[in-house]
């Protein structure tokens, strides 16, 4: 028997308005330290208050575990229970505080972790606390009238990540090495605020400025003094993006390789930036989809393959630390491996970052896995094989992550692979 009381409209969600802009914090979960540190920086002089959370712990897996079905992926549960771990701390005003998080708008799961955070946030007796999507493609665009991306502020986010990009390069390059402990998180500081003195509110940034940061990150980084005296091995992080940046979800994996005497090697988030626009033109010569979109995206693609080219130039001319091999050079380097429409989630980008680590030298590489992520265990752990019959050098492990992993048995098979790295 069909029951009438039930309303067929879904309750109305909590808005982030304008007047939330003056008082409320909104928290950030941790995937890129540098970039989204750089973004919380950057858009406080909006006057948005955003804080990026730090916290770690069991606690966060087990408060995914208690919100979010526990045959989602991994990123889901560590990402919604560092959110709701965060509300139930006790260290924020519940009804001062708002929630983001990114949306892609593609058939990666973590386009729907939003709905499942405001499911979690529902079934805690939470409903009321705003949740923003932030992203590119136009989604909710009218949910939150408090929270707009102006065309000012997406280029200054556009120019920070490349910074953020820049400085995380420069910085896994001075990390292992410095004379003095601290001395690269500090210059990663002081490089931050040099670029949100800059960034101000709703001024046009020009791209001289941008250059003259590059090169100001290049000074700031290559005063830091080092100790090269002794060899370290280069080992190579790739895998699904979150596993990949986040300490919380790869167990703070370069803090253990720099433990083991490593040199721990990322590629960028403005890969990933460029291989997702990438994906928009090549689905027009794929499968016929809009040629006018096509058109735009391959102008955004040219415009980011420019811009990193100017990092690269500097970075040669500055001569202290190794440039990323250009982006254009890297998506080629796939289509040996695997084809150029596998493009759910990382998709052809992650046999391609692994092939330019080890055509650049660094042979060695984890690839980190998420449970829950069957692209990532196609295009990653199911490429390996091919990638060993090409480059012989090849040194890779792929290492599980899921709240039942062992964090032991996660080094242990990190530490073999090392055993027999060059």
């Amino acid at each position: 028997m069909q029951n009438n009381n039930i309303s067929a409209n879904p309750p109305e969600r909590p808005r982030f308005t304008e007047e939330m802009r003056k008082d409320y914090t909104i928290l950030v979960p941790n995937m890129l330290p540098v970039q989204l540190g750089l973004m919380c920086r950057l858009m406080k002089n909006y006057g948005y208050n955003m804080e990026l959370l730090h916290t770690e712990g069991p606690n966060i897996a087990e408060q995914g575990l208690r919100n979010v079905h526990n045959d989602t992926c991994y990123p889901a549960l560590l990402v919604i229970g560092q959110l709701m771990d965060a509300i139930e701390s006790g260290k924020y005003d519940i009804h001062k505080v708002a929630l983001i998080l990114p949306q892609t708008g593609g058939g990666c799961r973590a386009s729907n972790y939003i709905h499942l955070l405001r499911k979690a946030l529902d079934k805690n007796g939470y409903g009321f606390i705003p949740v923003i999507s932030l992203n590119f493609a136009g989604l909710e665009a009218d949910v939150n009238p408090g929270f707009k991306l102006t065309k000012t502020m997406v280029m200054q986010i556009a120019y920070a990540l490349l910074i953020g990009d820049l400085i995380m390069m420069v910085a896994n390059q001075c990390r292992p090495y410095e004379c003095v402990p601290g001395s690269t998180d500090k210059a990663i500081d002081i490089c931050m605020s040099a670029v949100t003195s800059r960034f101000t509110s709703d001024r046009i940034i020009r791209y001289g400025e941008v250059k003259h940061l590059y090169r100001y990150v290049l000074q700031v980084f290559g005063k830091i003094k080092l100790d090269k005296s002794q060899k370290k091995k280069m080992v190579g992080i790739v895998g699904e993006i979150y596993v990949k940046f986040s300490p919380l979800g790869n167990n703070q994996l370069e803090a253990f390789l720099l433990s083991e005497g490593c040199e721990p090697v990322l590629p960028g988030l403005v890969d990933f930036c460029m291989y997702s626009i990438y994906n928009s033109v090549i689905d027009h010569e794929l499968y016929g989809r809009s040629a006018a979109r096509a058109a735009t995206y391959k102008v955004i693609y040219q415009f980011l393959l420019s811009k990193q080219a100017d990092i690269i130039r500097l970075m040669k001319r500055d001569g202290n630390f190794r440039p990323p091999m250009p982006f254009e050079e890297v998506r080629k380097k796939a289509l040996d491996i695997i084809g150029p429409g596998v493009k759910m989630g990382e998709g052809w980008l992650l046999p391609a970052e692994m092939v330019e680590l080890i055509t650049e030298g660094v042979t060695n590489i984890v690839c980190t896995q998420p449970f829950g992520c069957l692209p990532n265990h196609i295009a990653g752990k199911g490429m390996i094989r091919k990638i060993r019959e090409l480059y012989p050098q090849a040194n890779i492990v792929a290492v599980d992550y899921d709240p039942g992993a062992s964090k032991i048995n996660q080094e242990n098979r990190i530490k073999l692979m090392l055993s027999s790295a060059e």
